[in-house]
């Protein structure tokens, strides 16, 4: 089966410089006038739209080379791909030989997803929800959090993680953490019963350094109040308190933790403004290496060449992990906050952590290094977490290790609407046809419900079922929305 009007699809697409072919549920595309480029390949239902846009994102993005030397050899999209606003489609994975590709992972960088259960029922939740939220609000929405650090602990935070941070927390505990469970949190980070032995994607650390970070963020001495910590950020961010309604995979949900009728919460965010500080700085630096008298590449997307800049490609790779590491302690201290209320508000309350991963991260994988924009690493055994909207099913998976698809997995549902259109003057704001009835959100502005309502995004079914046929993951358990702050 193809998609309808598929014909005159491809023939609009031609005419835009594409070469695009479906079969078997995957788009194949590449630009006419590069024939050396590696063919990208899009795995989507058959009937889901798809944009001119986000191909011609997505050829262009496969045919980037380096005139000194470097080029993709490999790229492909998960289901949730759609068009970026910087020239990169979401969704989009590419394996890189000789070069890296700064705004192939962006600003938001090691934006993810983090998710931890609660042994509490829905009627116990829902019975204190009131007192629950409006110490959520202050933590979320007024500033109400205490995430003060040593000066100490953000360079370390920033040179190697997690690891950095907690050493640095257990010899001098600050802000709201001296009511953590610090052991707990010393468990999270060392172990987990997976094929890596981690309950953080690569433990939380990264080759930083905390030299390439913010000035403000890492004095020499003192006390540093970062006001980004612990934030959820904008766009399709959140925290939402879930529930565990069905577990498929009952051996590895034992493992994990993960039991039906437990309580959920899942975060998804990133680095916040040290992601946009170091992604932006790296964009323009990639630009201003571009050889002097060569033409720009039409697509205005810039790579950096190890034969010709080997020392900035180096720079990049540990500025990007700076950043990185950040956005898995914001993660991880969002995470903490709402741990602390639920313990407050529901008393002894555990809530152990069972995964958190990145989406927006450039790795050494394959022949040199595969960069993933809004699509996330998913390696044989490795948990993988892929949020529906916020009025629809999340589903927790375990990966199969597809290498044809780079061993990646959606990180969503993926925008079937954009924003603009949302909110323009004349569009439907009907709860019913916005697929806001129901749905629980906990914002102080209303247009973001509006722009991120359920029916911005794809159906999320389809988009896991797609994964699924093609082995690239299985359901280990599906959580539904009970709640979700949006800030």
């Amino acid at each position: 089966m193809q998609p309808k009007n598929l014909k005159r699809l491809l023939r609009a697409l031609e005419r835009q410089g594409l070469d695009v072919t479906y079969k078997n549920r995957i788009y194949s595309v590449r630009l006419v006038n590069s024939p050396d480029a590696p063919v990208a390949e899009v795995l989507l239902q058959e009937d889901f739209p798809i944009e001119a846009k986000a191909l011609k994102q997505l050829a262009n993005l496969a045919s980037v080379r380096h005139p000194s030397g470097g080029y993709v050899c490999r790229a492909c999209a998960t289901p949730d791909f759609h068009p970026g606003d910087t020239g990169v489609a979401i969704g989009s994975v590419v394996e890189n030989v000789g070069q890296v590709i700064p705004s192939a992972v962006g600003s938001d960088i090691n934006c993810g997803m983090r998710l931890h259960v609660v042994d509490l029922t829905i009627d116990e939740f829902l019975a204190k929800r009131d007192q629950f939220v409006e110490r959520m609000k202050g933590d979320y929405f007024f500033g109400t959090r205490d995430v003060t650090m040593t000066a100490q602990t953000m360079q370390a935070l920033f040179q190697y993680g997690v690891p950095g941070w907690l050493d640095a927390m257990l010899d001098r505990a600050t802000g709201s953490i001296v009511k953590s469970d610090l052991q707990q949190l010393a468990q999270e980070s060392d172990g987990f019963a997976n094929a890596k032995g981690e309950r953080i994607f690569l433990g939380g650390s990264m080759n930083g350094n905390w030299k390439l970070a913010p000035e403000e963020l890492v004095p020499d001495a003192g006390l540093v109040r970062d006001g980004g910590l612990a934030t959820i950020g904008g766009g399709n961010h959140f925290v939402e308190v879930q529930r565990v309604d069905k577990v498929e995979n009952r051996l590895l949900a034992h493992a994990w933790g993960v039991r039906e009728g437990q309580l959920a919460f899942m975060i998804h965010s990133g680095s916040r403004n040290v992601g946009k500080f170091i992604g932006g700085m790296w964009r323009d630096k990639a630009k201003a290496t571009w050889q002097k008298g060569l033409k720009y590449p039409d697509s205005q997307i810039f790579p950096l060449s190890t034969y010709s800049h080997p020392e900035l490609v180096a720079s990049y790779l540990q500025a990007e992990a700076t950043a990185a590491n950040y956005a898995f302690i914001n993660r991880l201290l969002l995470a903490e906050l709402l741990r602390l209320r639920l313990r407050e508000v529901y008393k002894d309350v555990e809530a152990p952590l069972v995964y958190d991963l990145p989406h927006n991260i450039t790795l050494a994988e394959g022949e040199g290094w595969v960069t993933r924009k809004g699509a996330c690493p998913a390696h044989l055994g490795q948990p993988v977490i892929i949020p529906g909207s916020m009025g629809a099913y999340s589903y927790l998976m375990v990966d199969k290790g597809n290498a044809a698809f780079c061993n990646s997995a959606s990180h969503g549902a993926g925008r079937i609407r954009s924003r603009f259109d949302l909110s323009r003057k004349g569009a439907s704001q009907s709860e019913a046809e916005l697929g806001l009835t129901g749905v629980d959100c906990i914002t102080l502005r209303e247009e973001r419900r509006i722009k991120e309502a359920p029916a911005a995004y794809k159906p999320i079914q389809s988009v896991i079922d797609v994964q699924v046929e093609a082995e690239m993951v299985d359901v280990v358990a599906w959580l539904s929305p009970v709640l979700t702050f949006k800030a």
